[in-house]
């Protein structure tokens, strides 16, 4: 009865932490030099699973509450999974077409507190267009 109580308990601990109710979200790479999924929305814990569904396209962080911690950019269409556990705004290109707006938003746990640095990178004028949009879509939902 007791290592039911316990088994129990972990499995509640989990269920609280995340660790079985993590998520994996599926983004592709479009033929529209766009991403599937544009502002992503997910907890602590979840992964970005992001799918090479065309041809020439990667994924190469700009920004992110922590940017020491981000992995490095991946290969041009290279299956690629980064998992998150630190919230906050995580702005990310696709390096060979992120000057024409090739971006994408992830907000992790709902949290904004760095979306002041996140408008603050340098891009170009279409990209820096693209962002704003993406923004305001990540503030409306």
């Amino acid at each position: 009865m007791r290592i039911c109580l316990i088994l129990f308990t972990i499995m509640i601990l989990q269920l609280i932490s995340g660790g079985i109710l993590a998520d994996t979200i599926q983004i592709e790479f479009t033929e529209n030099d766009s991403y599937s999924v544009e502002v992503a929305r997910i907890n602590v814990g979840d992964t970005i699973k992001w799918l090479p569904k065309n041809e020439g396209h990667n994924v190469e962080f700009l920004a992110g509450p922590e940017m020491a911690s981000l992995p490095k950019k991946s290969k041009i269409d290279e299956v690629y999974s980064v998992v998150f556990n630190v919230p906050g705004v995580y702005l990310y290109q696709c390096t060979p077409h992120g000057n024409t707006g090739m971006l994408g938003l992830i907000i992790v746990n709902n949290d904004f507190h760095n979306i002041e640095k996140v408008k603050k990178i340098q891009l170009s004028t279409v990209a820096k267009s693209v962002l704003a949009r993406l923004i305001r879509i990540a503030r409306s939902s």
